[in-house]
Parts: structure tokens; sequence; C-alpha cells
């Protein structure tokens, strides 16, 4: 045997630093993106705000610098509406004339600013366990499985005192309660649910392309020596692990990129006090359109002054404005793919959820994150990601676009009711009922039965209970 020197051809995909700051742009709210941008402006000479751009300045795209108004180009949606009436941004009014209620927008006609409910990690999980296709029982062991998390994520309760909480509706041991943990394992944002710092890792490692350099030497890292990292070090690790020091190295920096703590992606986000719409729709000659709100995001600018002065630097002060430079283009691109991905997630909601926009909640039909994901091409996460702590300006007012999904029930007529169609439905016949003769969770029952949606009685109360609707012999009352 002899050394010898081979060349081959290969691919790899690496998460690299831009990758990763578009996945943390994607998920941010507006008031979190508006804090992201300002901290880079402040710290990079090469960025400077739109409205102090001069002639020797240029306005570089974001994700919000195509203005929301009726002529914008971009925005056509595909979805033909069947009401006549329209509405554009910017008007002073709301159409009137649509179906299914009234609009709901602040007094001055500016829905920019609304009071949000703050969203905690199991919300954020229980919302994704409520569209999942999993079954009545294992959903319920699903929220039991949740409720145990704690804010960082982590599941440090064993399993069979989560079998133990089930009791005695349940009966399930730990091998059954650990499928379903599996299943939240793949819930956003990834990681969450694990019962270890390795496991977690193994988990954010497990949805990386295979060719990514270092992932196999990670996930051996990452399953026993992790650890010991600290006290040996790199090459102490190399050593122990009898790899070559540049491929521990990879490794190590690959595990060094992922979260330790995804909890608090949710969790330390949670805390806007009011929310920002990031898009905008409207009705236009019948024709649902969408557009990325113009107040979305602050605008940014590359200064060209600073981009020209390299050129007459000493290498020291060339390489710094190159880094800031190069840091300014990620940024950039960061935000303009933020804003075409969100647009396209809206452009989709729109073509499946049109009849929710006209009639309310009682047209709006089941929808998943893979529903929306396959049709995009994109992974669930990053729809997931897209939607998270995100609104759209709508003339039934802003809306979470968490609104536009729904479990589904099947029907007799062999289609789905979703969810939130049944609670509306469920909602207006208590509201139609005999005050004196209140309606039972049976009847309830009966009534979406002849509907054509056979729901359990069950069923219905859960549905009530969710509404903070009273049982009917609580609802009686004498007119």
């Amino acid at each position: 045997m002899k050394a010898r020197l081979q060349t081959s051809l290969g691919q790899q995909l690496v998460m690299t630093p831009q990758l990763r700051q578009a996945i943390k742009l994607l998920q941010m709210s507006s008031a979190e993106l508006e804090l992201e941008i300002a901290e880079a402006v402040e710290t990079n000479p090469l960025l400077d705000w739109a409205e102090n751009a001069e002639p020797g300045l240029e306005v570089a795209p974001g994700d919000d610098d195509r203005p929301a108004t009726p002529t914008d180009t971009h925005t056509d949606g595909e979805h033909q509406a069947t009401a006549s009436d329209d509405w554009a941004p910017g008007e002073g009014d709301w159409s009137s004339g649509n179906s299914g209620g009234s609009f709901d927008d602040d007094d001055n006609g500016s829905a920019a600013e609304r009071v949000a409910e703050t969203e905690s990690l199991a919300d954020h999980l229980l919302w994704q366990l409520h569209l999942s296709h999993l079954s009545v029982r294992d959903r319920s062991i699903g929220a039991a499985l949740i409720d145990a998390f704690e804010d960082d994520g982590y599941l440090r309760e064993p399993l069979s005192t989560i079998a133990e909480t089930l009791l005695p509706a349940i009966h399930a041991d730990e091998a059954e309660i650990l499928t379903v943990l599996h299943q939240i394992q793949r819930f956003d944002p990834i990681g969450v649910g694990a019962r270890s710092l390795g496991e977690c890792l193994q988990l954010q490692l497990d949805v990386l392309a295979p060719e990514t350099p270092g992932l196999a030497l990670a996930r051996r890292i990452a399953d026993g020596p992790l650890e010991r990292l600290p006290r040996s070090g790199v090459a102490g690790l190399a050593h122990e692990l009898r790899e070559p020091l540049a491929d521990v190295d990879t490794a190590v920096q690959l595990l060094r990129s992922l979260d330790p703590r995804p909890g608090t992606q949710i969790g330390e986000l949670a805390h806007d006090s009011y929310v920002v719409p990031d898009c905008v729709v409207w009705r236009q000659n019948g024709v649902w359109r969408a557009a990325l709100a113009a107040h979305a995001g602050p605008k940014v600018v590359i200064h060209r002054g600073y981009e020209q002065m390299i050129r007459r630097c000493g290498d020291a002060d060339a390489g710094y404005l190159r880094a800031h430079l190069q840091e300014a283009r990620w940024l950039l691109k960061g935000l303009e793919a933020r804003g075409e991905t969100l647009l396209r997630v809206m452009r989709s909601l729109l073509q499946q959820q049109a009849a929710f926009l006209e009639f309310g909640e009682q047209a709006l039909r089941p929808l998943t994150l893979r529903e929306v994901a396959g049709e995009l091409g994109l992974h669930e996460s990053t729809i997931s990601r897209a939607i998270a702590r995100k609104y759209v300006r709508t003339p039934r007012g802003t809306l979470a676009l968490r609104a536009f999904f729904a479990s589904g029930i099947d029907t007799d007529s062999g289609g789905e009711a979703s969810s939130t169609a049944i609670q509306a439905m469920i909602r207006r016949l208590i509201d139609d009922e005999n005050p004196r003769k209140p309606l039972s969770d049976a009847k309830l029952a009966d009534l979406l039965k002849t509907s054509g949606i056979p729901v359990a009685r069950r069923t219905v109360a859960k549905y009530r209970e969710a509404m903070n609707i009273s049982a009917s012999h609580e609802r009686v009352r004498i007119v």
C-alpha cells in the first residue's frame, strides 16, 4: 500500500451562516424584525435607513419595498371571488357588502396595531398537534406530553409519570407514549421534546441533508462524547475518536450551529404587545390579491460611498469594509427571501380559503401545514416559521395567518368540514336557541348530523367548552 492523491466531484448542502440568518428572519414577527434591522444598521457602517438615502446611496431590495396598492402587478391572486364589491388597501373604508358579518377594523380604518395574545410553547405545539393526522387517543397522549414539556422544550419527566397522568381515561404503556413523543419531536421548533442535550441535537441533525459536512461524526459526538467536549476540547475529542482534527472540528462547528434550547424560540419571543400586519389582502375586479404591507418592516440601503472606499483603503481597512459589505448583502437577501416566502404562503392561503374571507368561519375548509408545504414545494417547518406570529389585514379585520388553518372531520357527503367551521355552526345554533329550553349537546349533535356532519356528543361538548359556552342547564334564562 502507498499513499496517493485522488480528486472527486460531489455536491454538498452546508448550513451556511446566511442560510441560518434567513431561517431566523423568516420566523420573526414584524416587531422583532424591526429590532433586528435596527441593530444591524447600528453595527454595520455599510447599512443605512432608506429615509436617509442620498444620491450616493442605493436602495437595496427588502421584504417591504413593494407598496400594497391595487396597481401592484406582483400581487395577483388566482381565485375568482363571487362577490362584485371590491376593497383596495389605502381606501378610507371597508366594503360593506360582504356576506357573513361585519368587519372589526379600528375606528380610523387602520388595523396596523392590535393587542396580541401571548403564544407559549405549549400553545404552539398544541396547535400543531390539533392539525396533525394523529388519532384522538394519540392526540390525548400528545397533549399530556406537551403539558410536561419545560420552557426550554425538554421533557424531563419519565414516561411512566406521563402514563399515570393519563389514567383512568387512557391506559397507555411507555412504548405507546414514546411513539407519540417521536411524532411531536418532528414539530416546530425542531428538537423540542428531547430528553437530553444529545437527543435534542440528534433531532436537529436528522433534518439536515446527508451530504452536510461533518454530519456523521457530529452524530457520533452527540450520541456519547458530547458531555466531555468542554473538558477535553476538540483535540482531546479527536484523540478519543481517533479521527483527524480537522474532521472533528468541522463536526463540532456543526453542533455549535444548532440550538441547545429550542423551546425558547417560542417562549422568549412571545412577548409582543402589539401586532403589525405583515400582509394585506383585498379584492379587485372579483379577484383576491395579496401584497406585503408597506410598513411591515423598515427599508434599509447599502451605502455605495463606503463600498467605493474599499478600492482606496489599505488592506486592513478594506478587509473590514468587505466583511461588513458581505454581511449587509446577506441581510438584504434574507429580507427578500423572507418576503417572497411569506407572499407565496399568503397567495396559497388565498386560493385555499377564499370562501373563508367571503363568508366567515363557517366556510373555513380543513387545511394543514403539510398541504401548503406540498403545494409550494417547501418543508412543513418552513411553513410553520413563515406563519408564526404573522398577521394579515383583510376586509374582516386583522387576522393571524394561523386562522387560515384547521383540522377536518369527514361529512356524510364525502367531503370534510373544518373544526373551526363546526364551532361556528354550534355557536349559531346556540345563538338561535330558545332561551327557555336551551339545546343540549346531544341535540346539537343531532342537528349537525341532519346537516350532514356526524359529530359525537362528546365532540360537541369539547367544542362548546373551547368556545367558553356554558352547558345547556346553565344557559336557561327567562325572557
